[in-house]
């Protein structure tokens, strides 16, 4: 009896649907669920490559082994190995991936769709994750993606090896790459991701020839790189980006080459007094993990990055797709400011004769300005002058596209101590119509720009254009007039509000290459 009503209803939902939670990809059959509503499939736990260990551990991902039986894809695969995660700073527990699992068999996918048909050919969201390239995972709650697949997107989150595990260089790994090349497994762990999406999507109901990757924070640099990389081109047709690139170095994003990423890799095995790549791929994940040094961020490699993001651009070899880039106005990762006289003499150290061009742009005549300028120049320094440089070499090489935004709303706080502003990574439920995600006391402007904010991101993703009529016009990004859309309690169009302080960066970076 029991087995016959779970027949039914499972035969119910098949109907509802159209077709059944059973879903034929490459590999095999696989099994997802139905959201509470009842009116989105979701999958989760998707292998797209084998899982990256023992012998396969920094190389390029490999084919899945295919399966006979049906795959149950009800549960979040590993998340990647990383620390164990814990509230810090702005981040909340709904910012974190799950206690558990965490593996370095993570390379699995999670895929949310209300497509009744695989003839529907729905627009696709593939998201990647941030983390700062050392944490995170598709598990993190604000990722889910239910409200953007009732809006009509197929959303597809991944998971990436982080760390030392996606990015050492070691001279013996490009030895035996046949590329002669190391590093950035994690950008192949991404491409490999959207090969599996071009390739199995179109049986979930999406469009594999309209694909829109996005992320924030290393999400976000990681899309950078994409759009800069041969080995991605024509896996996606539009990019967004929230709060990343990797156009000039800066301090969180020094210059590193591939000979001396390779040399940290020596220092890191021998660390571990691990005299062969053998004996290093012995070692634990657990070793590997509290092991110190090694990369964990990507470089310019000769294969998968072939030269740097900046030259690329600036012979057009990018993938010239429609762009969303943009950046939050709280977005620094900084400690306790410095006082004004302290600060002073620090932007004196360090910028020398530019000085005074640096103070008329972040003054400190008192303790409060300064700190205000401190957490300004933060911001614009490690993620504004990325997006804006991104902006102005697309449009200077390119044809396709750029839509800037400045994402300035306050989230509401549940006390003094959680009064972030509009802090990094804070935009990502508005994105992603995901509020309900997040435990803050929420108000119905929160709710109005959140819906908005996320039909945007799903008109872009069906279109190359954000914009529809019941919308607040954002228009296209220009070098000669620069407006950006400014999201907060009112959505509005106006001249980029940091034009000043961004010119100074630029100036400072072409003047220190």
């Amino acid at each position: 009896m029991k087995q016959t009503l779970l027949f039914l209803l499972f035969t119910t939902v098949s109907a509802a649907f159209g077709q059944s939670l059973v879903v034929k990809t490459e590999n095999g059959r696989i099994e997802g669920i139905t959201s509470k509503s009842g009116d989105i499939r979701i999958f989760k736990g998707i292998p797209f490559a084998a899982p990256p260990v023992g012998n396969l551990r920094w190389k390029a991902p490999q084919a899945v082994t295919n399966w006979n039986d049906i795959r149950k894809c009800q549960a979040f695969g590993p998340s990647p190995m990383q620390s164990k995660p814990a509230p810090f700073m702005y981040w909340s527990s709904e910012f974190l991936i799950p206690e558990e699992p965490i593996s370095e068999d993570c390379l699995y996918l999670n895929v949310w769709t209300g497509a009744k048909s695989a003839t529907e050919k729905r627009p696709v969201i593939v998201f990647i994750p941030g983390g700062g390239f050392r944490s995170g995972g598709g598990a993190c709650p604000i990722y889910d993606g239910e409200a953007m697949a009732k809006k009509g997107v197929i959303l597809v989150n991944i998971n990436y090896r982080l760390g030392v595990f996606g990015f050492l260089a070691h001279p013996e790994l490009s030895q035996e790459s046949g590329h002669n090349a190391s590093g950035n497994y994690a950008l192949l762990d991404m491409i490999a991701a959207l090969h599996w999406v071009k390739k199995n999507i179109a049986a979930l109901g999406g469009d594999p020839e309209n694909v829109t990757v996005a992320g924030q924070s290393a999400g976000a640099f990681a899309v950078n790189f994409l759009t800069a990389s041969p080995l991605a081109k024509g896996l996606f047709h539009r990019a967004i980006a929230e709060s990343g690139g990797s156009f000039v170095a800066s301090p969180i994003r020094p210059k590193l080459t591939l000979q001396g990423a390779e040399q940290q890799g020596v220092a890191f095995a021998n660390s571990l007094k691990a005299s062969s790549l053998a004996e290093l791929r012995a070692r634990s994940a657990d070793e590997i993990l509290k092991a110190t040094g090694g990369l964990s961020s990507p470089i310019v490699d000769g294969y998968v990055v072939p030269e740097s993001v900046m030259d690329i651009y600036r012979h057009g070899r990018q993938s010239d797709v429609p762009l969303i880039v943009g950046w939050n106005e709280d977005d620094k990762i900084m400690g306790p400011p410095a006082k004004a006289e302290a600060y002073r003499e620090q932007v004196k150290k360090r910028f020398g004769n530019q000085s005074d061009a640096f103070l008329a742009v972040y003054p400190a005549q008192t303790d409060d300005e300064a700190a205000r300028s401190q957490g300004n120049s933060n911001r614009d320094e490690s993620f504004g002058i990325q997006d804006y440089t991104w902006a102005r070499m697309q449009t200077k090489t390119g044809k396709a596209p750029v839509y800037v935004y400045n994402f300035n709303r306050k989230l509401p706080a549940a006390s003094p101590q959680t009064q972030f502003g509009a802090f990094h990574s804070g935009e990502i439920v508005y994105a992603y119509n995901n509020l309900k995600t997040l435990n803050r006391p929420w108000e119905s402007v929160d709710q109005q720009l959140a819906d908005a904010m996320s039909s945007y991101w799903v008109n872009f993703a069906k279109t190359g254009n954000p914009n529809t009529k019941n919308l607040p016009n954002w228009p296209a990004y220009k070098p000669d007039t620069e407006r950006v859309l400014i999201l907060d309690k009112t959505i509005e169009s106006k001249p980029l509000p940091t034009k000043l302080q961004l010119a100074f960066w630029g100036k400072y970076y072409d003047a220190t290459k």
